[in-house]
Order: structure tokens, then sequence, then C-alpha cells
């Protein structure tokens, strides 16, 4: 197949590239600050926003586009334009954070989307990206192409730029210690980089994606507990877990990666992914194959 990738020189977008180059021929878009250089991938370097550079994609044909970087509302109809819907079907990844927030229940696909106004960075990037999905079964409708919307809840894996488990991979490097807020009452869901890359690659390779969504978000609610302990098996190295409470670290202004409270916490259903990809990955065994790669580079 022959495949149009938006953005891919990054972490998760990266992971697929290099799964999905395997078996398909890859075509990569974005502004080329970090060139894949990869022999059987066609990089073609410009600015989604700039429309002369989106010309370069006109007359061009594809059977799948797979969208890492749309942020913005107007970005998915943008490339609907710019080739003219000329590719067969448009697979965006999304994010849990659009569903609405304190539900208190496991939030399936079929959820509400939130449209309450956070405020913010984190706020903004969630009105966004429900403007993104609204966008996107609109552009579906109107030009008839299918559509996949991938929502995944906190990823970790090789190359991961959030802050998140190289954070303690740094303490645990420079101090043998982490911080471990040991009243935290907050619960989330982590997935592994590799299963978002093949959960997407699946669903360009089976029609039955068509105009659905799904989320990735594995069934086990981890906990600040539950991830030292998987952090304990993952670094097989020791580490002294340093007790704190919630209120110093909100006193202080740490930034710790995930939820500290119960209130804070949403909870998703990640089952209707497993169809195509089976299990998910171990927290455990995640974690050990991010630390072997960050040894390795």
């Amino acid at each position: 197949m022959d495949i149009l990738v938006l953005g891919g020189s990054y972490f998760l977008g990266k992971a697929f590239v290099h799964m999905a180059m395997e078996k398909h021929r890859v075509t990569v878009f974005n502004r080329g600050t970090r060139p894949l250089g990869l022999p059987r991938v066609q990089e073609i370097h410009g600015d989604r926003h700039d429309l002369a550079a989106l010309g370069r994609l006109s007359g061009k044909h594809f059977d799948v586009i797979v969208d890492f970087c749309a942020y913005q509302k107007g970005d998915i109809t943008a490339i609907f334009e710019a080739i003219n819907a000329d590719f067969g079907q448009y697979i965006f990844i999304s994010t849990c954070d659009v569903y609405e927030r304190g539900q208190n229940m496991f939030l399936d696909e079929t959820a509400r989307f939130e449209h309450r106004d956070f405020g913010g960075e984190a706020g903004d990037y969630i009105l966004q990206k429900v403007a993104l999905e609204e966008e996107l079964s609109q552009c579906s409708f109107t030009y008839h192409v299918p559509y996949t919307s991938i929502r995944p809840s906190f990823i970790y894996g090789p190359d991961n730029y959030a802050p998140r488990e190289g954070m303690y991979f740094r303490w645990i490097e420079q101090a043998g210690q982490i911080l471990h807020p040991f009243d935290a009452t907050g619960q989330f869901q982590l997935v592994y980089v590799d299963d978002v890359a093949r959960a997407i690659l699946a669903c360009v390779e089976h029609p039955i994606s068509d105009n659905r969504a799904y989320n990735l978000a594995p069934p086990v609610m981890e906990t600040y507990d539950s991830f030292a302990e998987a952090l304990t098996a993952g670094v097989e190295v020791p580490f002294e877990k340093v007790p704190v409470t919630v209120a110093t670290i909100n006193e202080k202004n740490i930034p710790l990666p995930f939820p500290l409270t119960k209130e804070e916490s949403n909870w998703y259903d990640g089952n209707r992914i497993i169809e195509l990809i089976g299990q998910y990955t171990k927290l455990s065994d995640g974690l050990k194959k991010t630390i072997a790669w960050q040894q390795s580079v």
C-alpha cells in the first residue's frame, strides 16, 4: 500500500514509519527538522500550514493518510483539500483527552466529548483535538472517505519526548532514587508506543477499522505504587523511593507526570482494539525495552 505519513519524525510517528516500511511504501511529509534518512522511505519537506508546500502533495494518490501532527482546527480540512481527497482512508492520531472529564466510569469510544475550556496549554490542546475529531467526521462525510481515529492514553517507550518515564530514568541514573508520592490516589493507563504503532498499522490493513475510533488504553489501572514496582522490575538496578506527600508535591510545584488524585483521574475502555492487535504489552516489559533502547543509543 502507499501510505502518506504527516509528521513521523518523532516518537510514535517514527515507530510507525519503521514498522510500516517493512510491508508498505511510505512517504513522509514534515518540516524536515529531524530527517529520518531511511532508504526505503520518501521524505517531502514542508509545513502543513503552507499552502505552497501542501501543493507538493497535489496529484499524488495514497491508499492511506496517517496524520500524527494535526493540532489546530482546519489542519485536517486543509489536507483533504490539498490532495483533493485522492486517498482511501484517513487515520487521525487523537487522544483519550477528548472525552468529557468527571464521568466516573470507563469511557469507551462512544463517550461524550469535552467542550469545556480548562484554560492554559492543556485546555487548548483538548479543545483543538475535539474540534479536529468533529472536523474529521465532517470531511469524511463530505468527501466520502472513511476515517479512523486513534485515541491513546499516556504513551511511553523509546524516544519519548514527553517528561514521563524518562524523568524517572534520569533520577535513578543521577541520584539512585525517585520521588514517590506515597499518599497519591491517582490512577492512570500507560500504553507502550509499539502497541499504538501496531494498532495504527492494523487499521491501515483491515477495513473493519473504517469509520471507527479506537482507544489505546490497557485494562490495568496503574498507580504510583504499581508504577514504582514495574520500574523496579524493568530497571533491574536498585534505587531508593523517597517518600513525599501529595501536598508537598503541589506546594513545591514538582511536575510529576501522572494524576496524583482520584479526582484528577479518568478511566478508558481500550478493549475494542484487542481484536486487531491482541494483548497490550505489560508495563514492566515495556519499561525494560525502553531502558534497553536508551542504553543502546
